[in-house]
Protein backbone atom coordinates (compact mmCIF):
# COMPACT_ATOMS: atom_id res chain seq x y z
CA UNK A 1 0.00 0.00 0.00
CA UNK A 2 2.70 2.58 0.78
CA UNK A 3 4.83 1.86 -2.25
CA UNK A 4 1.62 2.98 -3.98
CA UNK A 5 1.24 5.96 -2.27
CA UNK A 6 4.30 7.51 -1.95
CA UNK A 7 5.08 7.83 -6.17
CA UNK A 8 4.84 10.95 -7.60
CA UNK A 9 1.48 12.65 -8.21
CA UNK A 10 0.21 12.09 -11.99
CA UNK A 11 -1.20 15.94 -12.05
CA UNK A 12 1.29 18.76 -9.70
CA UNK A 13 -1.95 21.19 -9.99
CA UNK A 14 -4.54 18.79 -9.07
CA UNK A 15 -2.41 17.50 -6.14
CA UNK A 16 -1.86 20.87 -5.45
CA UNK A 17 -5.33 21.84 -4.91
CA UNK A 18 -5.89 18.22 -3.01
CA UNK A 19 -3.13 19.08 -0.55
CA UNK A 20 -4.75 22.44 0.62
CA UNK A 21 -7.79 20.78 1.22
CA UNK A 22 -6.42 18.36 3.27
CA UNK A 23 -4.84 20.69 4.80
CA UNK A 24 -8.20 22.27 5.58
CA UNK A 25 -10.24 19.29 6.80
CA UNK A 26 -7.25 17.80 9.19
CA UNK A 27 -5.78 20.75 9.97
CA UNK A 28 -7.05 24.27 10.21
CA UNK A 29 -10.72 22.70 10.88
CA UNK A 30 -8.61 20.92 13.64
CA UNK A 31 -7.52 23.83 15.13
CA UNK A 32 -10.39 24.94 17.68
CA UNK A 33 -11.06 22.25 19.64
CA UNK A 34 -7.01 21.62 20.17
CA UNK A 35 -6.88 25.27 21.14
CA UNK A 36 -10.17 24.65 23.63
CA UNK A 37 -8.53 21.70 25.14
CA UNK A 38 -5.44 22.79 25.44
CA UNK A 39 -5.89 26.19 27.21
CA UNK A 40 -8.27 24.42 30.05
CA UNK A 41 -5.81 21.19 30.28
CA UNK A 42 -2.94 23.37 31.36
CA UNK A 43 -5.31 25.13 33.50
CA UNK A 44 -6.13 22.04 35.53
CA UNK A 45 -2.30 20.82 35.38
CA UNK A 46 -1.37 24.19 37.32
CA UNK A 47 -4.08 23.91 39.37
CA UNK A 48 -3.48 20.55 40.30
CA UNK A 49 0.35 20.88 40.96
CA UNK A 50 -0.38 23.73 43.18
CA UNK A 51 -2.71 22.05 45.32
CA UNK A 52 -0.18 18.74 45.59
CA UNK A 53 2.51 21.32 47.05
CA UNK A 54 1.59 21.41 50.27
CA UNK A 55 5.16 21.85 51.89
CA UNK A 56 6.28 25.24 52.49
CA UNK A 57 9.75 24.66 51.50
CA UNK A 58 9.05 24.08 48.28
CA UNK A 59 9.38 27.03 45.93
CA UNK A 60 6.00 28.14 43.58
CA UNK A 61 8.31 28.09 40.46
CA UNK A 62 7.97 24.07 40.69
CA UNK A 63 4.24 24.80 39.92
CA UNK A 64 5.36 26.23 36.18
CA UNK A 65 8.63 23.77 35.57
CA UNK A 66 6.15 21.02 35.84
CA UNK A 67 3.34 21.76 33.74
CA UNK A 68 5.61 23.25 30.91
CA UNK A 69 7.56 19.46 31.49
CA UNK A 70 3.68 18.07 31.23
CA UNK A 71 2.83 20.00 28.67
CA UNK A 72 5.48 18.98 26.47
CA UNK A 73 6.07 16.03 27.02
CA UNK A 74 3.10 14.34 27.01
CA UNK A 75 -0.20 16.26 26.85
CA UNK A 76 0.49 18.34 23.51
CA UNK A 77 2.37 15.93 21.62
CA UNK A 78 0.52 12.65 22.83
CA UNK A 79 -2.87 13.57 24.29
CA UNK A 80 -3.72 15.74 21.29
CA UNK A 81 -2.69 13.10 18.78
CA UNK A 82 -5.17 10.83 21.12
CA UNK A 83 -7.78 13.57 19.91
CA UNK A 84 -6.98 13.98 16.99
CA UNK A 85 -7.09 10.38 16.26
CA UNK A 86 -11.02 10.35 16.88
CA UNK A 87 -11.52 13.26 15.09
CA UNK A 88 -9.51 13.43 11.57
CA UNK A 89 -9.12 9.32 11.80
CA UNK A 90 -12.84 8.83 11.43
CA UNK A 91 -13.23 11.60 8.92
CA UNK A 92 -10.75 10.12 6.62
CA UNK A 93 -11.93 6.71 7.19
CA UNK A 94 -15.38 7.41 6.64
CA UNK A 95 -14.45 9.94 3.64
CA UNK A 96 -12.51 6.75 1.89
CA UNK A 97 -14.79 4.07 2.92
CA UNK A 98 -17.62 6.15 1.50
CA UNK A 99 -15.16 6.55 -2.29
CA UNK A 100 -15.08 2.57 -2.02
CA UNK A 101 -18.46 1.50 -1.29
CA UNK A 102 -20.34 3.83 -4.06
CA UNK A 103 -17.51 2.68 -6.55
CA UNK A 104 -15.63 6.07 -7.07
CA UNK A 105 -12.75 4.21 -6.42
CA UNK A 106 -13.00 1.90 -8.90
CA UNK A 107 -13.93 4.50 -11.72
CA UNK A 108 -10.29 6.32 -10.95
CA UNK A 109 -8.39 3.09 -10.79
CA UNK A 110 -10.36 2.74 -14.56
CA UNK A 111 -9.25 6.32 -15.88
CA UNK A 112 -5.58 5.33 -15.02
CA UNK A 113 -5.43 7.28 -11.80
CA UNK A 114 -2.96 5.86 -8.97
CA UNK A 115 -6.12 6.37 -6.25
CA UNK A 116 -3.91 5.12 -3.31
CA UNK A 117 -1.74 8.24 -4.21
CA UNK A 118 -4.37 10.45 -4.81
CA UNK A 119 -6.25 10.03 -2.02
CA UNK A 120 -4.20 9.13 0.43
CA UNK A 121 -0.72 10.85 0.14
CA UNK A 122 -2.21 14.97 0.52
CA UNK A 123 -3.60 13.67 3.62
CA UNK A 124 -0.07 12.19 4.96
CA UNK A 125 1.95 15.49 4.24
CA UNK A 126 -1.36 17.89 5.16
CA UNK A 127 -0.81 16.14 8.74
CA UNK A 128 3.16 16.19 8.66
CA UNK A 129 3.74 19.29 7.31
CA UNK A 130 0.74 21.37 9.60
CA UNK A 131 0.73 19.23 13.00
CA UNK A 132 3.77 20.31 14.25
CA UNK A 133 2.02 24.05 14.21
CA UNK A 134 -1.07 22.27 15.60
CA UNK A 135 0.91 21.11 18.32
CA UNK A 136 3.58 24.00 19.12
CA UNK A 137 0.14 26.21 19.64
CA UNK A 138 -1.57 23.98 22.07
CA UNK A 139 1.54 23.73 23.76
CA UNK A 140 1.63 27.43 24.08
CA UNK A 141 -1.46 27.71 24.91
CA UNK A 142 -1.28 24.78 27.74
CA UNK A 143 1.21 27.13 29.32
CA UNK A 144 -0.81 29.80 29.06
CA UNK A 145 -4.09 28.43 30.40
CA UNK A 146 -1.80 27.75 33.41
CA UNK A 147 -0.95 31.24 34.39
CA UNK A 148 -4.29 32.49 33.76
CA UNK A 149 -5.46 29.56 36.20
CA UNK A 150 -2.81 30.31 38.80
CA UNK A 151 -3.42 34.16 38.32
CA UNK A 152 -7.23 33.52 38.76
CA UNK A 153 -7.46 31.27 41.47
CA UNK A 154 -4.65 33.39 43.57
CA UNK A 155 -3.07 29.64 44.19
CA UNK A 156 0.32 30.81 43.40
CA UNK A 157 1.93 34.49 41.53
CA UNK A 158 2.42 34.51 37.91
CA UNK A 159 5.77 35.82 38.09
CA UNK A 160 7.25 33.07 39.66
CA UNK A 161 5.27 31.12 37.40
CA UNK A 162 6.92 32.42 34.53
CA UNK A 163 10.36 31.76 36.34
CA UNK A 164 9.24 27.73 36.98
CA UNK A 165 8.51 28.20 33.07
CA UNK A 166 12.08 29.27 32.29
CA UNK A 167 13.97 26.65 34.35
CA UNK A 168 15.96 24.35 33.57
CA UNK A 169 15.28 24.90 29.45
CA UNK A 170 15.65 21.91 27.47
CA UNK A 171 15.65 23.06 23.76
CA UNK A 172 15.85 18.87 23.10
CA UNK A 173 12.36 18.21 24.59
CA UNK A 174 11.40 20.37 22.07
CA UNK A 175 12.77 18.28 19.36
CA UNK A 176 11.72 15.46 20.80
CA UNK A 177 7.76 16.17 20.93
CA UNK A 178 8.33 16.98 16.95
CA UNK A 179 9.15 14.04 16.48
CA UNK A 180 6.43 12.16 18.36
CA UNK A 181 3.84 14.31 16.76
CA UNK A 182 5.64 13.59 13.24
CA UNK A 183 5.40 9.79 13.77
CA UNK A 184 1.69 10.51 15.39
CA UNK A 185 0.76 12.16 12.21
CA UNK A 186 1.80 9.93 9.58
CA UNK A 187 -0.29 7.27 12.05
CA UNK A 188 -3.28 9.39 11.88
CA UNK A 189 -3.85 9.27 8.37
CA UNK A 190 -2.36 5.87 7.40
CA UNK A 191 -3.88 3.75 9.95
CA UNK A 192 -7.44 5.37 8.95
CA UNK A 193 -7.02 5.57 4.84
CA UNK A 194 -6.39 1.74 5.32
CA UNK A 195 -9.46 1.32 6.91
CA UNK A 196 -11.35 3.21 4.65
CA UNK A 197 -9.45 2.09 1.17
CA UNK A 198 -10.03 -1.81 2.58
CA UNK A 199 -13.56 -1.67 3.55
CA UNK A 200 -16.39 -4.14 1.97
CA UNK A 201 -20.06 -3.56 1.93
CA UNK A 202 -22.03 -0.73 2.34
CA UNK A 203 -22.88 2.01 4.99
CA UNK A 204 -23.14 -0.01 7.89
CA UNK A 205 -19.24 -1.29 7.22
CA UNK A 206 -17.81 2.13 6.55
CA UNK A 207 -19.34 2.89 10.33
CA UNK A 208 -17.44 -0.25 11.70
CA UNK A 209 -14.66 0.44 9.65
CA UNK A 210 -14.76 4.28 11.35
CA UNK A 211 -14.51 2.59 14.71
CA UNK A 212 -11.94 0.00 14.53
CA UNK A 213 -9.61 2.77 12.86
CA UNK A 214 -9.85 5.18 15.36
CA UNK A 215 -8.74 2.28 18.26
CA UNK A 216 -6.38 0.94 16.40
CA UNK A 217 -4.89 4.61 15.82
CA UNK A 218 -4.93 5.20 19.42
CA UNK A 219 -3.44 1.42 20.31
CA UNK A 220 -0.85 2.12 18.18
CA UNK A 221 -0.39 5.56 19.18
CA UNK A 222 -0.22 4.92 22.69
CA UNK A 223 2.29 1.73 21.82
CA UNK A 224 4.68 3.93 19.80
CA UNK A 225 4.59 6.66 22.41
CA UNK A 226 6.15 4.26 25.06
CA UNK A 227 8.88 2.96 22.55
CA UNK A 228 10.08 6.60 21.36
CA UNK A 229 10.43 7.68 25.00
CA UNK A 230 12.29 4.85 25.93
CA UNK A 231 14.87 5.38 22.26
CA UNK A 232 14.67 9.59 23.00
CA UNK A 233 14.60 10.27 26.79
CA UNK A 234 16.78 7.36 28.25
Amino acid sequence: MLGQVFTKPQKGRFFYGSLMREIDQVGIKSLGIIAFISFFIGGVIALQTALNLENPLLPDTLIGFATKRSIILEFAPTFCSIILAGKVGSYITSSIGTMRVTEQIDALEVMGINSLNHLVLPKILAAIFFYPFLIALAMFLGILGGWVAGVLSGLFIGTEYIQGIQMNFKPFLLVYAIIKTIVFAFIITTVPSYHGYYVKGGSIAVGKASTSSVVWTIVLIVVTNYFLTQMLLT
